[in-house]
């Protein structure tokens, strides 16, 4: 690992509800695209198998009524000012998510 070819940055990472929406589109489609729209260079969404959020209602892939609803994680690895434009504009959108922004240090490996 080299030093010097380190980036320092953030690492966004945002919770929802697999069926929650906004503007129409659900919620992690909707922020994939903003990052795009953005020229964030990727993002990805993770469906989870079981978990439970604020109001304490539990969701397991094993409960049927239960299991299209499962919290979805949207992760963004993006410097600084990328990170704070992302979060003004999702701030503007009024949208409905829970988010952590941790401070990271990355590197593009391989050929790019």
């Amino acid at each position: 690992m080299n030093d010097d070819t380190i980036q320092q940055g953030r690492l966004l990472i945002f919770y929802c509800r697999q069926r929650a929406r906004h503007d129409g589109k659900l919620v992690h489609e909707w922020l994939l695209e903003l990052a795009r729209r953005q020229g964030i260079g990727g993002g990805s969404a993770f469906r989870a198998i079981a978990g439970y959020g604020r109001h304490g209602v539990l969701h397991e892939e094993q409960f049927f009524d239960l299991a299209d609803d499962l919290p979805v994680k949207v992760e963004f690895l993006l410097d600084e000012t990328r990170a704070q434009t992302l979060l003004s504009a999702v701030r503007a959108a009024n949208v409905d998510v829970v988010y952590a922004s941790l401070a990271a240090g990355f590197e593009v490996l391989g050929k790019h």
